[in-house]
């Protein structure tokens, strides 16, 4: 498997719309076994995006989706930046299934 942990900082004022941006995903995103976006609970202006994916292709690829790439066009003017990621490899937990 493979994860990614990472926090995204919108401009200020502008958390709400991108985290709407960012759950507004349907899904349809093929070996995506979990995608979690959770506001910082002490900086108003971030998230942190929690991914576990089958394996790193399938993460690569997703970025090539249309509905990705239109989110991502959505979102990259609310962006004011991205720290802290970090690859993962995941070994299992609730959402996982039995990996």
């Amino acid at each position: 498997m493979y994860g990614l942990i990472g926090k995204m900082t919108a401009k200020p004022g502008q958390r709400d719309a991108l985290q709407a941006i960012l759950l507004g995903n349907d899904g349809g995103m093929p070996g995506c076994l979990s995608y979690i976006i959770a506001q910082d609970a002490t900086d108003a202006d971030s998230l942190w995006i929690t991914e576990a994916w089958d394996d790193q292709a399938s993460h690569a690829a997703s970025l090539t989706l249309p509905a990705v790439q239109h989110a991502i066009a959505q979102a990259r003017p609310l962006i004011a930046g991205f720290s802290n990621r970090v690859v993962t490899t995941p070994i299992g937990g609730i959402g996982l299934g039995d990996r």
